[in-house]
């Protein structure tokens, strides 16, 4: 089963835990090991999903970024509270994150931006991520001219381009078993910093 998910055998931060889990699963193959679901909240209170890449986890929590702008950008901008899953099922395994979500600064921002393809540049500078496209050559024309601007200019920043890091509250490490014993091993985050481990009933 890999690291520990007994209360007592894992380690004292889920992070730890989750690192040491990721990389089991890029050992394992798992197929896009970094993607994760994105759980936010519009302002009538209706939950959001979607899918999107985990682009780092340290210090400040797990990392993700979009535009600004973007439908997941303004709920978070109103509500900064947001959840992660990551499904493994190569290895029956399952991490649910929850927390509050913070903008990192335009530093951190700009060298994210310019750290991914030329292609992905491209196409977050050719327009309003969720804005409504009047029709598929306008997306034709404006990814072309985004594609020669970023050719022209590579070190173009997207100024609306931003990295988010939500800051855990609780995490829970779930791994199947074949009889339905699943293991759930809760992380729970108190007010002076300090993490408590206990196990779920399934």
């Amino acid at each position: 089963m890999g690291t520990s998910t007994s209360p007592d055998g894992a380690p004292e931060r889920p992070a730890e835990l989750f690192v040491a889990w990721l990389r089991e699963a890029i050992a394992a193959g798992v197929v896009e090991p970094h993607v994760m679901t994105l759980g936010t909240v519009d302002d009538d209170g209706w939950p959001d999903a979607r899918i999107v890449m985990l682009r780092e986890v340290d210090d400040r929590g797990w990392h993700f970024a979009t535009d600004a702008v973007s439908a997941k950008g303004r709920q978070l901008a109103a509500h900064p509270v947001a959840c992660l899953v990551f499904y493994w099922p190569e290895q029956g395994r399952q991490v649910r994150v929850r927390g509050r979500v913070v903008a990192l600064d335009r530093a951190d921002c700009a060298q994210d931006f310019l750290s991914r393809s030329p292609l992905s540049r491209a196409a977050a500078l050719a327009g309003p991520q969720s804005a409504v496209l009047p029709t598929r050559p306008d997306l034709d024309r404006a990814v072309s001219e985004a594609e020669r601007r970023v050719a022209d200019a590579p070190e173009t920043v997207f100024e609306r381009h931003t990295v988010y890091a939500l800051s855990p509250s609780s995490v829970e490490f779930w791994q199947g078993d074949p009889g339905r014993r699943h293991v759930r091993l809760h992380y729970q985050v108190a007010e002076d910093g300090t993490w408590t481990r206990e196990l779920l009933w399934p």
